[in-house]
């Protein structure tokens, strides 16, 4: 899990460490000194802790005149032992949210499990994203994690599956992946383009 590291080719276009209103502004790391673990497996020093023993995260992207934020995640979403999603509600989401973010991209391929417990932040999250005509899309989660997650009944929160499960984003410009993101959600919603 060390080698898996943040999406790094974006930072011309946004570093959540020099951004002012990232809640991991004026954070530095080491490229060379491995202190975090995941059940004791080392993950590479880019990510960033949400307060979660388990669920590590990165905003590759935020574009606040059009209220996006891009957060790859790596680990395991353990709700039912850990309570990552309070974490991730509290620690990050929160934050953004106060900054004018309503539309959330969640980038999952290095989550490797996931484990249910309970609705509420979940509700309370995408009221909140409701009421400004956001959203929240999951892109590239694993089949067994999606799974898990309609198991668990909170896949009606998301956005999730079809294309959102098979894209190639890291080639693309971030600008033109949250386009390309808003008009699939656009489409399945029903609604006119953005």
């Amino acid at each position: 899990m060390h080698q898996l590291e943040p999406h790094f080719n974006w930072t011309p276009f946004y570093d959540a460490n020099n951004d002012v209103r990232s809640p991991f502004y004026g954070r530095h790391y080491s490229e060379f000194e491995y202190s975090t673990e995941i059940y004791g497996y080392y993950i590479h020093p880019q990510w960033d802790s949400i307060g979660s023993s388990t669920l590590f995260v990165k905003i590759i992207y935020a574009d606040y005149d059009r209220e996006h934020a891009i957060i790859e995640m790596i680990g395991e979403w353990n709700d039912l032992l850990h309570n990552d999603i309070m974490f991730l509600k509290r620690e990050l989401i929160d934050v953004l949210l106060a900054q004018g973010v309503s539309k959330f991209i969640l980038i999952g391929e290095h989550v490797m499990n996931f484990h249910y417990a309970e609705e509420d932040y979940y509700e309370e999250w995408l009221d909140e994203v409701n009421e400004s005509d956001g959203y929240i899309a999951l892109l590239n989660f694993r089949e067994h994690v999606i799974q898990d997650m309609c198991d668990g009944n909170i896949d009606s929160y998301f956005l999730l599956g079809g294309r959102l499960n098979d894209m190639t984003w890291r080639v693309q410009r971030p600008d033109l992946l949250l386009q390309k993101i808003d008009d699939l959600v656009q489409r399945r919603l029903g609604a006119p383009s953005l």
